[in-house]
């Protein structure tokens, strides 16, 4: 993968170049993975016109979680362990006789800016905005070969709850346990806080696990993903406990299920973003619960779990191949529960097979 890293560098050392800056700082974690290969955590990377460095506040331990540094880059730990790796690529972007440093000003506080400014007041600080970022958007098959395996993890840890007991159980235990499976089988941890939501909290987006035991004939909605060499995954599922399905949680679920697969089908190359997420909205909509939806009814994964591109009804730009997004529509009743279906997928021509499915848990409803 060094050669692979070393190409990502140089494409961004040439975007850098003809925005008129001969070096840039990268410190957003996500991108300094993406650039280095692996970092441990607080690390930054320096793009120098003769070479790059990593500049770390400890000497990197070769985790699975943070990976190994590209064996091209030059790795320099701080002599202090509390000193600040921004400050230090300031300094020693000065000692490289450039100009000027193109930094991520998304990502440094002013005060870690103004301290920059400080440590090298003739360097000009400009900025590189979202380059990285956008850079990352397509992935290259290694880095979906990451994604896929993520997946497979997290249906591995998902399947094996549904097999078990669930009635009397809290929401908090079963987000506990499934992130536990999720380990057993092999993954860095978590790819973000798993939520399980049950019963009036089922459907919800974001709730955060509760106290709430699990009830016959509640909704049971859970949202989880594996990390994998870094690369996150998400999948989303809803079931019904221990009885046949009430008529209005089939008809909710059945819409929902529409809605996830129509969003599905508009994945292709050459699509924009907000006709995807027309597709999956339109039927929610249509069906008068158009209030309550969340702003997206997609996004990008990769290193990090919410990235580029966003689906979105106001988003702009159109999908390339080799993007994995999520598709995750979903409708929250408040005080009866909800139902939510998340997969993740990658962006595929037609004659490719079309967008290629990672998550494979069963969309049916089931009755646990």
């Amino acid at each position: 993968m060094s050669e692979v890293h070393a190409v990502r560098r140089g494409l961004l050392r040439d975007r850098c170049a003809a925005a008129g800056s001969a070096a840039a700082l990268v410190s957003r974690p996500a991108n300094v993975r993406y650039l280095a290969g692996g970092a441990p955590p607080g690390a930054v990377l320096l793009l120098g016109p003769g070479e790059d460095v990593l500049l770390c506040p400890r000497a990197p331990s070769g985790e699975s979680g943070h990976g190994r540094p590209d064996e091209a880059l030059r790795v320099d730990v701080l002599p202090v362990p509390d000193g600040d790796p921004v400050v230090e690529a300031a300094g020693l972007a000065a000692s490289f006789d450039v100009d000027s440093l193109a930094v991520e000003e998304h990502d440094l506080t002013v005060a870690r800016h103004r301290a920059m400014a400080t440590a090298a007041p003739r360097l000009l600080l400009a900025d590189l905005g979202f380059t990285v970022e956008q850079q990352r958007i397509v992935k290259d098959e290694e880095e979906i070969g990451c994604l896929r395996i993520a997946a497979e993890i997290t249906d591995q840890a998902l399947g094996e709850l549904l097999e078990s007991i669930l009635v009397g159980r809290t929401e908090r235990h079963l987000a506990l346990e499934l992130e536990r499976r999720l380990v057993d089988h092999g993954a860095d941890g978590p790819a973000f806080a798993t939520s399980v939501a049950t019963g009036p909290n089922s459907g919800q987006g974001r709730h955060r696990p509760s106290d709430r035991r699990v009830e016959e004939g509640d909704f049971l909605s859970v949202r989880l993903g594996a990390s994998y060499h870094g690369y996150r995954c998400e999948i989303g599922r809803t079931f019904v406990i221990g009885t046949a399905p009430a008529d209005w949680q089939i008809e909710l679920y059945d819409l929902v299920f529409a809605a996830q697969r129509g969003g599905r089908e508009a994945l292709a190359p050459g699509a924009a973003y907000r006709e995807v997420d027309r597709a999956a909205r339109h039927p929610l909509e249509s069906a008068g619960y158009g209030e309550g939806l969340q702003p997206w009814t997609g996004h990008g994964v990769g290193l990090e779990i919410e990235e580029d591109p966003q689906l979105a009804p106001t988003a702009m730009g159109k999908l390339d191949a080799c993007v994995p997004v999520t598709v995750e529509p979903g409708v929250h009743l408040p005080g009866r529960g909800g139902v939510r279906i998340d997969d993740t997928l990658v962006v595929r021509p037609e004659a490719d097979g079309g967008p290629e499915l990672l998550t494979m848990t069963t969309k049916e409803l089931l009755a646990l």
